[in-house]
């Protein structure tokens, strides 16, 4: 999860029944280590193909654009951006990276490798989770169950993204029936330092927010995410990471679609039609 950076594509593994009527009766890490195997299982079990609408903002970048999954990679067409169409140029820059990626396979097994780099960064960082925190059950209604964290002082974390995430405290919201992870939002408490400053800091009050939902099918995928940190590294390099990300309109591609059948979906606007989305360009 690139985003979903922090949580890449998961489906829904349901647990026998008793496991909901009993949730009650489990303490908070035990809610907490029971969503964590079930998303891991789930980014190991499903691989379900997707197309769907995908708004990004940054400082530098406000823009939507429509993806499609494919077991060789994904494609995307940027259809609008800051509030108007896209240029001329930035769509033949889709269409040339379109063409790429079908015909280049040392830059779809590029692509491939940076995307296992975040699942796995995404995984690890999944297992801190019942580790690093205190966990505490505040609240139960429409079947979610929500739960607050705080930095446990008897963790170490031993990577640079761990000690991050272990000064951090906020909330998670899980839902019950299947027990996956729906909302998770952190605000970083303190500065966090590394090499006693030498190498970065990142400011205090960051926050992250990732919200999921089932899409269908069972398959759970990041739907919003909003990520606001800041900071300085190594040479008073400022550090930004100021983004939001908001998917919609999934659709399931078929299991046959390759990489070149998604090129033509794309090119000929059945991609755009299918999510119900306007593409300036139309098909070409």
């Amino acid at each position: 999860m690139r985003k979903a950076v922090l949580l890449p594509a998961l489906a829904a593994t349901l647990l026998p029944s008793w496991t909901a009527r009993n949730l009650h009766a489990q303490s908070a890490s035990e809610i907490v280590t029971t969503v964590v195997k079930n998303e891991l299982d789930a980014d190991y079990n499903d691989h379900t193909p997707w197309m769907y609408r995908d708004a990004y903002k940054s400082p530098d970048k406000d823009i939507v654009k429509i993806v499609i999954e494919t077991p060789q990679g994904n494609l995307s067409e940027v259809i609008e951006e800051h509030g108007g169409p896209p240029s001329a140029q930035v769509h033949q820059d889709d269409l040339n990276h379109i063409q790429q990626m079908v015909t280049d396979p040392a830059l779809r097994a590029r692509m491939k490798k940076a995307e296992q780099h975040d699942g796995q960064q995404a995984r690890e960082m999944l297992n801190l989770l019942p580790k690093a925190f205190i966990w505490k059950i505040v609240d139960r209604s429409n079947g979610d169950v929500k739960l607050t964290f705080t930095p446990d002082p008897n963790f170490s974390p031993d990577s640079m993204s761990g000690k991050v995430l272990a000064a951090m405290s906020g909330t998670l919201v899980v839902e019950e029936s299947h027990m996956r992870l729906k909302d998770l939002s952190g605000r970083l408490d303190h500065d966090v330092t590394f090499a006693w400053g030498i190498l970065g800091r990142i400011n205090a009050g960051g926050t992250f927010r990732i919200i999921r939902a089932d899409v269908g099918y069972g398959s759970w995928q990041i739907t919003a995410m909003h990520v606001h940190i800041s900071g300085h590294a190594l040479f008073f390099k400022t550090i930004g990471d100021q983004e939001d990300e908001i998917t919609s309109e999934y659709h399931r591609v078929p299991q046959d679609v390759n990489i070149g059948k998604a090129a033509e979906m794309l090119k000929s606007g059945e991609v755009a039609r299918t999510l119900h989305v306007e593409t300036p360009f139309g098909g070409e």
